[in-house]
């Protein structure tokens, strides 16, 4: 009887199974489905303006993901800030669009993504079209952005944050007192500072240094291109900045930061008028990545068969396959190897937007990148950050482009080791080792780091970096003691990185992509976009708290808040890490 109870339950849960699997596969099909079929239905309407809604857009490339178990649910988003710049310039041409509006943005996007986002914009105007803004707030980035507008409205009530930039460090060293855990630190580099807050309660006069330089570099890059759009001096706008002259509608006004006090509704109503709408009818609108799925087969009916590759470095430098985040060497390998299989690429763009990370992963690819020359050009664009690691894979190539407001250089090398020694001891734990030789037992998180040990990280760090020194050294046609004075994890933006040395131009990618065109031969061509993700679906579904809401990480941020769960992610990035890094010397948000 036990038995047949047994066979029964089994046959019941197989059917229980096989019926949920079929009602998830089903529901995902529907899902892609009517995602390809929207796809189909979108058309622009004539006389109509694009809504430049990014606040979903965050990286460079959305990345294309092929899942190994059903070939049916491939997918490739086009919702990457390139897809949106490359849809801007299908609309300078498109008779059917009028202009572009910002309603009360919420960009995600770093200084260096803003900027290109508003290099392509003041293109947008030069075809005639307009581009208006209108916010219910303002924050300092997001002003950033709005003040290409040719009109800018504000709410009668709105905030506006103009007060220059500011950078907050976090230190651990009396958390880790009375947790009992600690961190082992071992490095290169006196501006090397990623590693600090591990160290000491306050902010060392190299790293206040060396954070002071950049804030003042990225804040006038920015203050400039302000200064053009508004026709505004740059020294008005810093006493704007240091007396919070611009904090209300009203004063935002006064000092011709915006153009007009109004509410959504007035702001609607003269775009009507520029579109020759009557007031009491709806003008055409089209959601800009609703665009870009308009639009972005037009690239492939070019009859262009040369081809510039772009390939995506973006995110921390780690080992294994990498994901559209995470820069790991097998998507690096695997893209460099497609690209130059294939006799229609020309040449090859690497855009990096990366702190950095792990200093292995980070010379595997610069060699990936070394083989590349070989054979065909590599030209390096960087984003927000290429720092550290980031600079690591970049400094080899055949000509390397920054923005201006870009964080660079960071030129060092540190180990961490999480050590758990008297937080054991607190709880009455208590370890003992048995070796053979004196070196046997290596590092163990429960016991102190010995002198001998430490010697021995101490000896590989300074390898590294004389290996990183000589990299560079040798990419950027200096000598290793000129790259030494620019280097010891010292963070640089791109305006500074030229006057330098470490990079060549200043542009964007489209200006890399055109210079890879000119060292590849072409004047007519299509790019192609790498890396390619091979992806099991049953991660996919395990990485989701559940299959239809949010992932794991989007669950957490929304329970603990967005400032707890960066604090949590801060911490737990920190006692991750492994064998030496290459990582930028702290973390800088813009306020």
């Amino acid at each position: 009887m036990q038995f047949l109870k047994n066979v029964l339950s089994t046959l019941v849960g197989l059917f229980l199974f096989c019926f949920l699997f079929f009602i998830l596969f089903a529901v995902i099909i529907a899902a892609v489905g009517s995602s390809v079929e929207s796809d189909d239905v979108v058309q622009v309407k004539d006389n109509s303006v694009i809504e430049l809604d990014i606040a979903t857009v965050k990286a460079d490339y959305g990345g294309k993901v092929t899942y190994k178990d059903f070939g049916m649910l491939d997918s490739e988003p086009k919702d990457g800030l390139f897809d949106v710049l490359n849809a801007i310039d299908e609309a300078k041409k498109d008779d059917r669009i009028k202009g572009i509006t910002l309603t009360n943005t919420n960009s995600a996007l770093g200084i260096a993504q803003s900027k290109a986002l508003r290099d392509k914009l003041e293109e947008f105007k030069k075809t005639k079209k307009f581009v208006v803004a209108y916010s219910d707030a303002l924050s300092q980035t997001d002003y950033y952005l709005n003040s290409v507008a040719d009109t800018l409205y504000l709410n009668p009530v709105a905030d506006l944050e103009f007060k220059g930039l500011s950078s907050e460090v976090m230190f651990f060293k009396d958390f880790q007192e009375k947790t009992g855990i600690t961190m082992e630190v071992i490095r290169h580099g006196k501006y090397k500072s990623a590693v600090e807050p591990f160290l000491a309660n306050e902010m060392s006069p190299a790293n206040r240094e060396q954070i002071t330089a950049l804030l003042t570099s990225v804040w006038s890059n920015m203050v400039a291109d302000i200064s053009a759009s508004r026709n505004i001096p740059v020294d008005s706008l810093n006493s704007i900045a240091n007396n919070l002259s611009a904090r209300t509608a009203e004063l935002a006004k006064q000092v011709k930061l915006i153009d007009k006090i109004g509410y959504e509704d007035e702001y609607r109503n003269g775009i009507k008028k520029a579109l020759k709408v009557n007031k009491t009818e709806e003008y055409n609108s089209i959601d800009i990545l609703d665009y870009v799925s308009a639009t972005h087969l037009n690239a492939l009916l070019s009859d262009a068969t040369d081809k510039i590759a772009i390939i995506y470095a973006q995110g921390e430098i780690t080992g294994g396959e990498g994901d559209v985040n995470v820069i790991g060497e097998k998507a690096m390998r695997e893209s460099f190897k497609a690209a130059l299989e294939d006799d229609n690429v020309k040449s090859i763009v690497l855009r990096v937007d990366s702190p950095g990370g792990s200093a292995l992963t980070s010379e595997l690819i610069w060699r990936e990148v070394e083989l590349a020359k070989l054979k065909k050009p590599v030209v390096v664009s960087m984003g927000n950050y290429a720092a550290s690691g980031g600079y690591y894979i970049s400094c080899g190539a055949n000509r390397i482009f920054a923005e201006a407001g870009t964080i660079t250089g960071s030129i060092g090398v540190f180990g961490v080791l999480p050590n758990f020694t008297k937080l054991s001891n607190n709880m009455g734990i208590h370890t003992e080792q048995v070796n053979t030789h004196t070196n046997a037992a290596g590092y163990s998180v429960f016991t102190p780091l010995q002198d001998n040990t430490r010697e021995v990280i101490q000896q590989s760090i300074e390898q590294i970096y004389g290996t990183f020194v000589n990299r560079v050294a040798t990419g950027r046609k200096m000598t290793p003691e000129a790259v030494d004075a620019l280097a010891q994890g010292r963070v640089w933006t791109g305006a500074d990185a030229l006057k330098n040395g470490l990079v060549d131009e200043i542009g964007g990618l489209d200006d890399a992509i055109k210079y890879a065109a000119k060292l590849g031969k072409t004047t007519k061509y299509t790019t192609q976009n790498f890396p390619e993700f091979k992806k099991s679906f049953k991660k996919y579904i395990a990485g989701l708290t559940s299959p239809f809401t949010q992932t794991k990480e989007e669950f957490i941020k929304e329970e603990v808040g967005v400032q707890n769960y960066e604090m949590i992610e801060r911490i737990r990035r920190a006692t991750q890490l492994r064998g030496t890094q290459a990582m930028m010397p702290f973390e800088i948000n813009i306020r």
